[in-house]
């Protein structure tokens, strides 16, 4: 159960469901209801596979590169603290009307990189490294699932979201998550060194 917990928030935290429903909004202006529901959960159901996609195989990518474990954490974390600052400043780039009209806005960007991006990838492949037992794996698993679902409910129900909590409510719940992220970066730094100086040693 906590390493279930662990790996939800910080997967949470780095997709931020709350946080991308007014940009699914943004990305489809103008589509009617039924439209927007298919792109909702295309968009999860991608971002789902791109993050499984690198759980199975992020390991033998890096056996194969021959990186190890403290330089994966001190790379992701450098990675996850300049997400978490464009998430406390706000300073977020926004796809162009071009870059909307070469795809299906469910596969780019709304799939990837704005759910499954750089900083959940590396999260998911550090997790999976400390997957010592098969309740680890099943509860990772089970962390990937439940922010794809998540995600997918934030982009269901993102009208309805974004009329509760209000443009205030949204750009408050981005820096609360910037907030955790940055501090979930500066961890996974801090291991790193650790882990370095005492090879060293």
């Amino acid at each position: 159960m906590t390493f279930f917990l662990q790996a939800f928030v910080t997967l949470f935290v780095i997709i931020d469901p709350p946080g991308i429903v007014p940009v699914f909004l943004g990305l489809t202006r103008g589509r009617s209801a039924r439209a927007r529901r298919k792109l909702a959960w295309q968009a999860a159901v991608v971002a789902f596979s791109v993050i499984i996609g690198f759980a199975l195989f992020g390991r033998a990518i890096l056996n194969y590169t021959q990186v190890g474990l403290p330089a994966l954490e001190g790379a992701g974390g450098l990675l996850l603290l300049l997400v978490s600052l464009q998430l406390l400043t706000g300073q977020t780039e926004e796809p162009t009307s071009a870059e909307r009209a070469k795809a299906n806005v469910a596969f780019v960007p709304l799939g990837t990189p704005l759910l499954a991006g750089p900083g959940a990838i590396v999260a998911t492949m550090l997790y999976v490294q400390r997957v010592h037992s098969v309740l680890n794996g099943v509860a990772l698993a089970l962390a990937i699932c439940a922010v794809a679902v998540a995600a997918w409910l934030s982009m269901r129900f993102a009208e309805v979201i974004h009329r509760v909590l209000t443009d205030n409510g949204v750009e408050l719940l981005t820096r609360i998550a910037g907030l955790l992220l940055s501090a979930i970066a500066i961890q996974l730094v801090a291991q790193s060194a650790l882990a370095f100086a005492a090879q060293a040693g």
